[in-house]
């Protein structure tokens, strides 16, 4: 008789080194047979991206998790390139659900598209695997730097819980990926809410002061909260309640206005 034990693929976006990337890997050792499989460099803010100048070369690796030596897949490519990798390459079968995170840093609001986390996650459920996208609120300044002094620990006993959920059989319309983003200052305890994306800007653009366009000119972000924010959106939920924003994605990316009154307008030239 063959094994019952879950398959589960875990991937990111900050690289195969990432603290927060062996803190999930941990966490859901105690579910199933984890793989992991990450690009081997820093890709946050690649969304969905396969760019076909990438390398894709798998080298396996050791790292040691919990004490335990795990052979692991650092991929030359995007985080949703590692995925497919991952799925049609390393696994020897098609894996049970597909995490991706811990991230550093929380993604929401209408820049989800942007994170390479929530691509990951995409890309898994483009594939029809149940995916998990998990992120925690950090100083934007630990965002790219892997710090090791950023605590994984409530995030990873979430990833874990949701994990769980999608494992179980989770089923719901519409619910391509379950996105989920925890407070810096969470712990186990702290409360979960059902929400939806926020169709507010999160993440400010900064423009460089440097007025010289041949010099490298980088742009970055800085967080705010939108006044017209809603109150049942991941940004309020995360930001404002300080607990954790659970919120479901779906593939379909079809506006829910009614298509029928859209045609009309169309077909007439007026408003609807």
């Amino acid at each position: 008789m063959g094994s019952s034990k879950k398959n589960i693929l875990l991937t990111n976006d900050d690289g195969i080194r990432s603290p927060g990337l062996w803190a999930a890997a941990k966490a859901l050792s105690s579910l199933g047979f984890v793989t992991v499989a990450a690009p081997v460099e820093q890709w946050s803010g690649a969304g969905r991206s396969m760019p076909p100048h990438t390398r894709g070369t798998i080298h396996e690796e050791q790292v040691e998790v919990d004490g335990q030596a795990w052979q692991v897949f650092a991929v030359a490519g995007t985080p949703a390139q590692a995925v497919e990798h991952a799925v049609w390459e390393v696994m020897p079968t098609r894996p049970d659900l597909v995490v991706a995170g811990i991230n550093y840093g929380e993604n929401i609001g209408s820049g989800v598209t942007i994170s390479g986390t929530v691509g990951a996650a995409l890309e898994a459920a483009s594939l029809g695997i149940p995916s998990l996208a998990i992120s925690l609120e950090v100083d934007p300044r630990d965002h790219l730097s892997l710090a090791d002094h950023v605590d994984f620990g409530a995030a990873a006993h979430f990833a874990a819980l949701f994990a769980q959920r999608l494992l179980d059989g989770l089923q719901a319309s519409d619910l391509d990926v379950l996105k989920v983003e925890v407070p810096a200052a969470a712990t186990p305890a702290t409360p979960w809410q059902v929400c939806r994306v926020s169709r507010t800007r999160y993440y400010i653009p900064v423009v460089p002061a440097e007025p010289d366009s041949d010099k490298p000119r980088r742009l970055w972000y800085r967080a705010q909260l939108d006044p017209n924010l809603e109150p049942d959106s991941d940004v309020y939920v995360l930001r404002v309640l300080q607990q954790v924003a659970v919120t479901p994605l779906s593939l379909d990316l079809t506006s829910r206005l009614d298509l029928s009154q859209l045609t009309l307008a169309l077909q007439n030239g007026k408003h609807s």
